[in-house]
């Protein structure tokens, strides 16, 4: 079940991704992607995590110049010289290496917290002509309804000071205090380059990279077949969004000088978990039987399957059904479930076996044929 503390392992764990060979597509070379109109200097903030690595690739294919600032702690070794990397680090006040220099664009994936954004605003106002931050749906005070739109009011801060959180109190706290410093987050970016913002608001990103193994569970397991414990009635609505269509996105928000702000959900279509899980074995092929288990089943063994929200009676019964129409006119699109299953799953299979073998989200196969023997035994 999706909780924030979900949504925060985004950022915590997908960033190991940056140290795994590079992955353009399974299904052959990607399309050729033509030049910008005018080529544009961007500044990445970190860009060596999960999307960052595609906003990167598209920029330089659509004729960017790119730097990247970042601790340095992890390889881009997409890039061993197109690509300017500065190093820093946040967290402790280190951006001595943006200070002089002028950027068109600054794309910030990494924040959670505000001082982040104070700082960085400090040293980068004035050299900076467009600065766009990665949120999530989080922020949203209310997760419970669908159809939660950009204008939904905002998760409220209790704390006594939101600019002395550092990453040790977030963790510790994960729950209450993610969507709320995200908020602030943005209120920052405002504060500090006024109107020259651009706040993009993803939920469940997924595809090659994704070092959380939150969606990559459903197609490595509807390619094992056989008997599946499926969360829910298979109606309950889902919603991701290829890391690709986000980081390609994001830089066609910078050359478009795009402003505002923008839920960066998919598909354009509604998408229900039992689809889902049918597309995924349009790709895998075999044979599947879905064995729906209602939530309180799970609650009563105190197990929790990814990327599903139940959409009744639930704080965060809103996630799989939040308004992506503004994103859409400002641009976004997505790329078939199809094609992101095959290359997903094409890039797990390139991890080291022992990587496959621990997935970080989903349950063992043993706990799940215990679950399906409790529940028909339930029944039965």
């Amino acid at each position: 079940m999706t909780t924030r503390r979900d949504l925060f392992k985004l950022g915590a764990l997908a960033a190991a991704a940056a140290a795994l060979p590079s992955f353009a597509t399974a299904a052959g070379e990607a399309k050729p992607v033509g030049k910008a109109a005018k080529p544009l200097n961007i500044l990445i903030l970190g860009g060596t995590g999960f999307t960052g690595p595609f906003q990167v690739d598209y920029a330089l294919k659509r004729g960017h110049k790119v730097t990247l600032f970042n601790r340095g702690k992890r390889p881009s070794p997409e890039w061993p010289s197109a690509v300017e990397q500065l190093h820093g680090d946040r967290n402790t006040g280190d951006l001595a290496a943006l200070k002089g220099r002028k950027w068109d664009v600054c794309i910030d994936n990494p924040t959670s917290l505000p001082f982040w954004v104070r700082d960085a605003g400090q040293v980068l106002k004035g050299n900076v002509g467009h600065y766009l931050f990665i949120s999530t749906i989080s922020v949203y005070a209310d997760g419970s309804k669908p159809g939660i739109n950009e204008a939904s009011p905002l998760a409220q801060y209790k704390g006594k000071d939101a600019m002395a959180e550092t990453q040790q109190t977030l963790r510790a706290d994960i729950e209450n205090l993610y969507g709320p410093l995200k908020a602030l987050s943005e209120a920052e970016a405002h504060k500090q380059f006024g109107k020259n913002v651009t706040i993009v608001r993803p939920g469940y990103i997924v595809g090659p990279r994704d070092e959380t193994d939150r969606f990559t569970y459903w197609p490595h397991r509807v390619a094992q077949g056989g008997e599946i414990l499926v969360p829910g009635d298979g109606h309950d609505p889902i919603q991701i969004i290829d890391g690709r269509d986000l980081g390609e996105w994001m830089i066609r928000l910078a050359e478009a000088r795009t402003l505002g702000t923008f839920n960066a959900c998919g598909p354009d279509y509604s998408l229900s978990m039992d689809a889902m899980l049918y597309g995924c074995q349009a790709v895998t092929g075999g044979g599947m039987t879905l064995t729906h288990v209602p939530p309180a089943f799970l609650d009563e063994h105190e197990v929790g399957l990814p990327i599903w929200v139940p959409s009744k009676d639930n704080p965060y019964a809103g996630y799989g059904a939040v308004s992506n129409q503004r994103a859409i006119a400002a641009g976004l699109t997505f790329r078939p479930l199809a094609t992101t299953v095959e290359d997903l799953l094409a890039w797990f299979r390139s991890l080291p076996a022992e990587r496959q073998a621990k997935l970080g989200a989903g349950i063992p196969r043993e706990k799940e044929a215990e679950l399906l023997k409790a529940w028909h035994a339930r029944k039965g």
